[in-house]
């Protein structure tokens, strides 16, 4: 997301941040000097030193954070996973209640800055499930432990760190609200502080840019982002398509061509019929060449620099056309082990726990414990041994 430079005099403070890493060389790594030195950054910065005080106060090595920011993740997660859980029937619902809920502030958003208001929802559905979950960490006691322990990005860290400082210090959300993720995204659609600075708005009209509280600020919000990435409602984001067997053409999100070019290459709607549209568009086929295939327009990489991935990107767009009422997928993921729902982990975890495979406290969210506990259902049922909360292991322990 947009990085907007460190106000201030916050710049010529910097090389303090050696001295932060030499402090935690030592075993116990403490960070308590180097949060001290973050305060007074922040107050050159012009944050008020109660909000530097309040904020920072009681910041303390987060193991957790520094294993985030560094761990390759522990295995890939395969699309099919990926959507299971974020496209679930209960997102989908959700979604649609909310779409009758906010229509009116969705609608004047659309009008507003010209994005389909079922993407900005989606957007909404996917970062913090409607504004359910918003984060595991204080951002500010995270952003510390990536400044003074991590081990790269600390001076892009700093920045982010600084920015969340001064959005509390005037008033545009309260200090001890800034829920969020380990890397310090906060609010009800997850943005970072440089982007909050350069896009954040006030829909609401209350005089501050709330986008933990207010609803109408957060999707504001949202829409500009996508408008500013390059979003436009005259075109679709894209749509399945059939590609005959044995293509061998280009694909790739970048690689656009008029329809008719795909028409000659011999692509055609699920249907069968020949394309009706001008758009260029580029073809993806996110499950390799036995999985679904989409020809996209550059709205589709609009949706995916809301965080760079082609699976996110496709996570929102389905899930716009499921609220919206339209179908899904025609084509099967490649797969016969397919992914679970949120509901289906939580489901798992009980399981679990109820044949002897401690996974703790059943919340749904799939964590090294409840790999650990599937690998072992896995080893004992003789499946291949994956971690993964998939339905051989959830059918095995007598999921239906």
């Amino acid at each position: 997301m947009h990085i907007a430079k460190i106000a201030g005099r916050a710049t010529t403070l910097v090389a303090s941040a050696g001295w932060c890493a030499i402090a935690l060389s030592t075993p116990v790594l403490a960070i308590e000097s180097c949060v001290a030195s973050l305060k007074q950054q922040a107050v050159a910065a012009g944050v008020q030193p109660s909000v530097a005080d309040k904020m920072l106060s009681g910041a303390k090595y987060d193991e957790k954070v520094i294993r985030f920011s560094t761990a390759q993740p522990e295995f890939k997660t395969e699309i099919w996973d990926y959507m299971a859980f974020l496209v679930d029937p209960q997102r989908i619902q959700d979604g649609k209640t909310l779409l009758r809920k906010h229509r009116r502030t969705l609608e004047a958003v659309e009008q507003r800055y010209g994005v389909d208001k079922h993407v900005v929802l989606a957007v909404w559905g996917i970062e913090s499930d409607y504004g359910q979950f918003r984060g595991d960490f204080y951002t500010p006691h995270a952003l510390a432990n990536l400044v003074c322990a991590g081990k790269r990005r600390q001076n892009y860290f700093r920045g982010e760190l600084i920015k969340t400082l001064q959005i509390a210090s005037r008033g545009d959300v309260p200090h001890d609200q800034f829920q969020g993720s380990w890397a310090g995204a906060f609010g009800q659609t997850q943005f970072m502080p440089s982007t909050y600075n350069s896009l954040a708005v006030d829909f609401d009209g209350d005089g501050r840019k709330d986008l933990v509280n207010s609803v109408p600020d957060a999707l504001a919000s949202t829409a500009n982002f996508l408008k500013n990435a390059g979003w436009r409602n005259t075109r679709v984001w894209g749509f399945e398509v059939k590609v005959p067997k044995g293509y061998s053409g280009p694909s790739g999100r970048k690689k656009f061509a008029s329809m008719s070019t795909w028409t000659q290459r011999g692509l055609r709607n699920m249907d069968g019929s020949t394309f009706r549209s001008k758009a260029d568009t580029a073809l993806i086929r996110p499950a390799g060449v036995n999985g679904p295939a989409f020809l996209v327009t550059r709205n589709f990489n609009a949706l995916r620099s809301y965080n760079a991935s082609t699976s996110y990107g496709l996570a929102i767009a389905l899930l716009s056309e499921l609220v919206k009422g339209g179908d899904p997928i025609m084509t099967p993921w490649p797969t016969n082990n397919p992914g679970l729902s949120r509901a289906q982990r939580l489901e798992l975890q009980k399981l679990l726990n109820r044949n002897g495979f401690d996974v703790g406290e059943p919340d749904g969210k799939v964590g090294p414990k409840t790999r650990a506990g599937i690998r072992a259902a896995e080893a004992k049922y003789g499946l291949p041994v994956t971690g993964r909360p998939a339905w051989n292991v959830y059918y095995a322990l007598g999921g239906r």
